[in-house]
């Protein structure tokens, strides 16, 4: 059986996104079945559709939805109809890096999430004109519906809403645990962020939360510091109106800072970021960077300070233990996280990617239209 439903296709690289009526298949034995209430726009859905990873066309793209499970497959134990869920990235549950409670950096990782398809090289979407590539993040949720998978479906309670939910799947998920996980930055501790979107405003949030003591932010999007110092950042500064945000940094921290974050994926301020560090310090690398992009430093100086570079995905988190967590600390206050969101009609996706890329919004949330 399969149902109808509606989503955003994007056929090539240069379109808008076509918003029309797909179908999606029944969840397979293996397969949960979620009605999408609310889906986050990530920067990692726009370079699919950039063409700058080969991800096949026509497509539906979205992974970070969140909703309410409608149906589940025979072999589906954890879930049920009527749970309400946060959707996240793929992992297999079974490799030795799933089994460490790492499945961030599961070995079927790029398959299971990458490749447009079904394990089997079948899609769960069609339309008129036949096949539409899904299972992006293993969800594809910018439609009205999606299929997911067990690892891949978080239970969440009551206490916040669905239509704002989806985002804690990725960019939430990745700028908060970068600073608590990945880094395990130290309470007292320094940490400078470089970038404002959803994941450094959500390091912001991680590092407030962890009772860092400096929490510096560079970003040049006026409305962004302003929002980071109301999340919890110290000191904001605007790279635009500086020639040398190092010694703005070191100002504040002359010793150096314990932690750097780039969110940015610019290899000139990757470059920065390490030099504002102290020894000992630590560089995490979040922002996704072009192809070959050589890590930043000269080896000397990173040998002489004791520095460390560590590349971070999904801010080393496991979904199933970390989603329940930001709940819990969005319930709690501290993390307000909904301060970066605003709200479209799936329908005005073209608008909400406008909105988001020209800083208008931080995070575009998408809600179905019916």
């Amino acid at each position: 059986m399969s149902k109808c439903i509606h989503g955003a296709v994007t056929y090539r690289p240069e379109d808008l996104f076509v918003y029309e009526e797909l179908t999606i298949e029944d969840p397979r034995d293996n397969e949960v079945l979620v009605k999408i209430i609310g889906v986050g726009i990530c920067h990692t859905d726009l370079i699919a559709k950039s063409g700058a990873v080969p991800y096949p066309f026509p497509a539906v793209l979205g992974h970070e939805g969140a909703g309410i499970v409608e149906k589940v497959g025979s072999a589906v134990k954890s879930l049920g109809p009527g749970d309400r869920v946060c959707m996240t990235f793929r992992s297999c549950g079974q490799c030795d890096r799933c089994d460490d409670d790492h499945p961030a950096y599961c070995r079927d990782l790029p398959q299971l999430n990458f490749t447009g398809n079904r394990v089997d090289g079948s899609s769960s979407l069609s339309n008129e004109l036949g096949a539409v590539a899904s299972n992006m993040f293993g969800q594809s949720s910018f439609a009205s519906y999606a299929i997911g998978y067990e690892t891949n479906v978080v239970k969440i309670e009551e206490g916040i809403p669905l239509e704002i939910a989806g985002p804690l799947g990725c960019g939430i998920q990745t700028g908060v645990g970068s600073v608590t996980r990945s880094l395990s930055a130290s309470k007292g501790s320094s940490i400078v962020i470089f970038g404002g979107g959803t994941v450094g405003l959500s390091a912001v949030m991680g590092a407030k939360i962890q009772e860092c003591s400096s929490v510096m932010v560079v970003e040049p999007t006026a409305s962004r510091r302003d929002l980071a110092i109301e999340l919890g950042a110290t000191h904001v500064f605007d790279p635009m109106q500086s020639d040398d945000v190092i010694e703005l940094v070191r100002r504040i921290v002359p010793n150096g800072a314990d932690y750097a974050l780039d969110a940015t994926g610019i290899p000139s301020v990757q470059a920065s970021a390490l030099a504002c560090l102290g020894s000992k310090g630590v560089l995490g690398l979040v922002g996704v960077s072009p192809p070959a992009t050589p890590l930043p430093g000269e080896i000397s100086h990173m040998i002489n300070l004791g520095l460390t570079i560590k590349g971070v995905m999904e801010g080393d988190s496991d979904p199933k233990v970390f989603i329940p967590e930001l709940v819990e600390h969005y319930k709690a206050g501290r993390l307000p996280f909904d301060k970066l969101i605003t709200t479209y009609k799936l329908s005005e996706i073209n608008e909400a990617v406008a909105d988001q890329h020209s800083g208008v919004c931080v995070k575009a949330v998408l809600l179905p239209d019916t």
